[in-house]
């Protein structure tokens, strides 16, 4: 634990707000994180999705812990504010390992987590929430564990009995030591509205095209936003459209507006 974590990690739960919800466009390497941080970012958040893709990987578990856990820790060395790390279900086979994932990642200079439940049984992330808890006591970090519920995202259970079901599971994992309850999928302002009646701790959702603006987001009592996978996709959507230009037309016009090659490198030479 560096001396400065605590103070961080204090901040970084103060962050937690729906009167000024913490914005998070997040990273998926050191330099999107200098990027980040430089245009303004109060903490850094990883994408799990982006991270993946980054080092070869799709998401969904695919990754291997030592590969995430190598990425947080040059991105938490890299930056000055707070980071969280999406770190998928944990990186483990059991709550046991899921621990073990989390004592690295505070000890890589991370004082957050994402740990989502997805296609898991309720039960078996709880055990995983509890574990991380228990694992940040033992640290002495006061980690901000986010739960992320996937009932929306990836369609779980009858349309007309999600929001109970969400609020139930969001429930369970509060129970269970969760700081922050993520839902991402949902737009729908009465939903989140719901949502953020429901529970007593912050609420996490994802924007992107579409959504609500974060402002308007805080009024409906959301605390955290974050872009997830976004930024990311949007970056490689940006390489893929460069290359077929080049391939199709040969032209390069699609690097207009790219940051500057002093700028990056400048960025990059103040890591550390």
């Amino acid at each position: 634990m560096t001396s400065t974590q605590p103070a961080k990690a204090r901040l970084f739960r103060s962050l937690h707000t729906s009167a000024a919800p913490l914005a998070l466009a997040n990273a998926w390497d050191v330099a999107s994180a200098r990027v980040v941080e430089s245009a303004g970012a109060s903490a850094i958040a990883t994408t799990s999705a982006g991270v993946a893709w980054s080092l070869g990987s799709p998401d969904g578990d695919a990754l291997g812990r030592d590969q995430a856990l190598g990425l947080i820790s040059r991105v938490a060395a890299a930056v000055a504010v707070p980071v969280t790390a999406d770190i998928e279900g944990g990186y483990g086979q059991d709550a046991a390992e899921v621990a073990e994932t989390v004592t690295e990642v505070l000890a890589a200079g991370a004082v957050g987590v994402n740990i989502e439940d997805g296609t898991r049984a309720p039960a078996e992330l709880a055990a995983r929430l509890a574990a991380a808890r228990r694992a940040a006591e033992r640290a002495g970090v006061e980690l901000f564990l986010n739960a992320r519920v996937d009932t929306y995202l990836l369609g779980l259970g009858d349309p007309d009995t999600r929001l109970e079901e969400t609020l139930a599971r969001a429930h369970r994992y509060m129970d269970a030591g969760a700081d922050g309850i993520f839902v991402p999928g949902v737009t729908d302002k009465t939903t989140i509205v719901a949502l953020a009646e429901g529970v007593s701790v912050p609420l996490n959702v994802m924007a992107g095209p579409g959504a609500p603006g974060v402002a308007e987001l805080g009024a409906l009592g959301v605390a955290r936003v974050s872009l997830g996978p976004g930024v990311a996709q949007a970056a490689y959507a940006a390489a893929r459209r460069a290359a077929r230009e080049l391939f199709d037309t040969g032209g390069y016009e699609s690097l207009s507006g790219g940051l500057t090659f002093p700028e990056l490198n400048t960025l990059l030479s103040e890591t550390g």
